[in-house]
């Protein structure tokens, strides 16, 4: 049988984290291939609404900078901030807002409003930010009002998201003093996420200095990215100063290829994945790996990842997912089609995405015929039988990687039906035109 050939789509966390790095610098940048999906025109328009421009030429997208940082409106006319379903946007930005002057509200559409934004405002206190909740305490729809940040000392808890401290980060340079920035709580998630940010930040002329507690000193921390993290004992230094405007090219997005190597784990056919860095430091390259223990072929072939069905089938794994947890849809799916059962754990947080997508998984993974029981911290999956050669009614709730992860039912003969597949334009709107093939060259082994 012939591999399937997929582009990988750009990164959404590049994308995001580029745009602002762009806007924050004076000057023009030219970004390209810029991923084009809701979530990042949502942080464009954001954006803009505080004072960035934008210019779609045929190379790339130009950006012309915030010389000052963000400017927001008055008390009364605060500068317009809505930032549809994309808690990446809102968590980002509500640091970067914070580094600007003026009030901007800061709101959202779907489940936004029952996401938490709080802990950031915490950190922010002592810092000239003020911020007053619309509805509950914690929770956007908010204003926020600032002065700018004088810089110091701040704490930041990531137990609920590594976004929270990203966007402090990314907003550190714009301070008039240097910024030390510390990490509280009981554990760190998504971690490698920071490490995007930190890539940015240098790319872009504003770098940050990471040192470790080791021995009861602080010491920089090698190649100034570490892959890990644990509270108290990480912290960050950024001097004041101004990015720099630069041309800048998206990579290949490591979280929306999943799909697709998970796909070629399942067979019947290989797939073939170009576009992506094998040395990037997106976590969600962690799908090798994952696909590599529970039984599947790896490599890497001509600049592609290569993804090949395991002999007997995909056997199950218990896993840590903490540092990837946009993987848990792609892999509980996958799970469900493997000898064994798969435990995940670590991913409390995903109660707080665009869906409860653990209670989701649960709920649609036992609708295709397999078996799924909530953890306290994540989710167990176990085989069965499941409806091979029928429809079956999915819920999507929403949520675009509960679409794009039920789809790899299709590797199992069932007709996938979701109820609103147009959900997958947050952050990969190509996706189904990309996956037919795939479908498409499952239905043809079907025949015989």
């Amino acid at each position: 049988m012939r591999d399937v050939i997929v582009q990988a789509p750009a990164s959404k966390s590049m994308s995001h984290r580029a745009l602002i790095a762009a806007a924050l610098a004076p000057g023009e940048s030219l970004v390209s291939g810029l991923l084009d999906s809701q979530d990042i025109r949502r942080t464009r328009a954001c954006l803009a609404g505080c004072g960035a421009a934008f210019e779609e030429r045929a190379d790339g997208l130009a950006v012309r900078g915030l010389p000052h940082g963000p400017r927001g409106g008055t008390a009364d006319s605060p500068a317009d901030m809505n930032v549809g379903e994309s808690g990446t946007t809102c968590r980002l930005l509500a640091g970067v807002l914070a580094s600007g002057t003026g009030f901007f509200r800061v709101h959202g559409e779907g489940r936004m409003h029952d996401r938490p934004i709080g802990e950031v405002f915490r950190a922010l206190a002592g810092q000239n930010v003020g911020v007053r909740y619309e509805r509950k305490e914690g929770y956007p729809p908010l204003v926020l009002g600032t002065n700018g940040l004088p810089g110091g000392e701040l704490s930041i808890s990531l137990e609920e998201s590594s976004q929270y401290l990203s966007g402090l980060l990314l907003a550190a340079p714009l301070a008039k003093a240097p910024c030390l920035l510390g990490v509280i709580g009981s554990k760190v998630v998504s971690w490698p996420y920071v490490a995007l940010t930190l890539q940015v930040m240098e790319d872009f002329g504003g770098p940050a200095k990471v040192e470790l507690l080791t021995n009861g000193a602080w010491t920089p921390a090698a190649h100034g990215r570490p892959v890990s993290a644990e509270p108290g004992k990480i912290r960050f230094l950024v001097q004041p100063g101004t990015y720099r405007a630069r041309s800048y090219a998206v990579e290949g997005d490591w979280s929306n290829a999943s799909y697709f190597l998970a796909a070629g784990a399942l067979g019947p056919n290989a797939v073939r994945v170009t576009g992506l860095r094998p040395d990037s430091l997106q976590g969600d390259r962690a799908i090798l790996d994952i696909l590599a223990r529970m039984g599947a072929r790896v490599s890497w072939d001509g600049g592609a990842a290569l993804v090949a069905p395991a002999e007997g089938g995909l056997r199950g794994a218990d896993l840590d997912m903490g540092q990837c947890p946009d993987l848990v849809p792609t892999v509980a799916v996958a799970a469900s089609m493997a000898r064994g059962a798969t435990t995940i754990r670590n991913v409390a947080h995903l109660r707080i995405k665009e869906s409860d997508r653990l209670a989701a998984l649960a709920t649609e993974i036992t609708r295709a015929g397999g078996g799924a029981e909530l953890l306290s911290d994540g989710i167990r999956v176990t085989p069965g039988a499941l409806a091979a050669g029928r429809e079956v009614p999915f819920l999507t709730y929403g949520d675009h990687r509960m679409a794009m992860s039920l789809s790899l039912y299709a590797l199992a003969g069932i007709r996938p039906g979701l109820d609103n597949p147009g959900c997958v334009a947050k952050s990969f709107p190509g996706f189904f035109g990309q996956w037919e093939p795939v479908a498409a060259a499952a239905r043809e082994a079907a025949r015989g």
